[in-house]
């Protein structure tokens, strides 16, 4: 029979080890047998109930920038595959966005802000449908998933991509807008910031994005089996840790060439263009989710709730 302490026994070190990786020196984790032990364990319970060996469980991660989507999501995968023995893939959205060829295209045809990937619109939806469609399908055999590479603000080539050999009994698709729901006409009138203000002032641009939200990516957000989402207070501290983001991307990347990493201004400005989505979503994730994991000020997982 399954149980808590010795699903920890036996991932601790694991877990502990991969955490370390993601330390610096000025940015240590706290509480991490907590985090683990009170919150990531039963979460990895509550997945593991719901697998069924027909198919391949989708399970949506989601959180603002920042949140700790991609560390959450890899310590899951780890406990799955550790305790559990499930075959488990994790895939970001962030590696279906558009190239940045056709994002420049897009910005030409549609509206400049979506030059900068992010918002609804800069994934290239169709890659991601086909990517279900593949991982469900009863004849799998291997498939390929793109890999994007922030630091170059591009896709790798496809000798790069993920393969999958086998088909997986868990898929964890984690992004910042993911589950996310489109709103209403008459919340788009009045722009939320500076950026909206300056440069979307027919709102041609955000009502792209929302139209977006309410035909492909409303497809695309029924392939989950359920939702899981990380809950910051509020937005500026979203604004916080992803500055911390950066900056930690810097110190890895410091010595390489061409790449594309932001300033503390570019990080501003970028983190406005995902403001009103983020903002809502406060709102409607909490009632959509399967699982909400709010998060302190310290950035750390401080309740759980199972709704579904």
């Amino acid at each position: 029979m399954w149980s808590v302490n010795d699903c920890f026994s036996k991932v601790k070190k694991d877990c502990f080890k991969f955490i370390s990786s993601q330390e610096t020196k000025k940015d240590k984790f706290k509480n991490k047998e907590k985090m683990i032990k009170s919150f990531l364990i039963p979460v990895c319970f509550w997945i593991s109930k719901r697998v069924n060996k027909k198919r391949p469980l989708i399970i949506g991660l989601a959180g603002g920038q920042g949140s700790g989507k991609t560390t959450i999501s890899s310590i899951l995968t780890l406990i799955l595959k550790k305790y559990f023995k499930l075959n488990v893939f994790k895939v970001s959205i962030d590696d279906f966005y558009k190239t940045r060829k056709d994002r420049k295209l897009l910005s030409k045809n549609k509206h400049p802000l979506l030059m900068t990937r992010g918002v609804p619109g800069t994934h290239d939806t169709d890659l991601m449908l086909s990517f279900f469609k593949k991982i469900k399908d009863k004849n799998f055999k291997s498939l390929q998933v793109p890999i994007f590479d922030k630091a170059i603000d591009d896709r790798c080539s496809k000798s790069l991509w993920h393969k999958i050999k086998t088909k997986p009994d868990v898929v964890i698709f984690e992004g910042w807008c993911v589950g996310a729901r489109a709103q209403s006409s008459s919340q788009l009138k009045k722009p939320i910031n500076s950026l909206e203000k300056v440069y979307d002032q027919g709102a041609k641009w955000r009502a792209f994005v929302n139209n977006q939200l309410k035909t492909k990516y409303k497809t695309l957000f029924k392939q989950l089996d359920g939702l899981l989402y990380l809950k910051a207070k509020n937005f500026n501290l979203l604004r916080e840790w992803r500055l911390k983001q950066e900056r930690k991307l810097w110190v890895q990347t410091k010595n390489k060439k061409n790449l594309k990493i932001m300033s503390s201004g570019d990080v501003i400005n970028f983190m406005q263009t995902y403001q009103r989505i983020t903002q809502q979503m406060f709102k409607d994730a909490v009632k959509s989710s399967s699982v909400i994991m709010n998060l302190n000020s310290k950035h750390q997982i401080q309740k759980i709730k199972f709704r579904k």
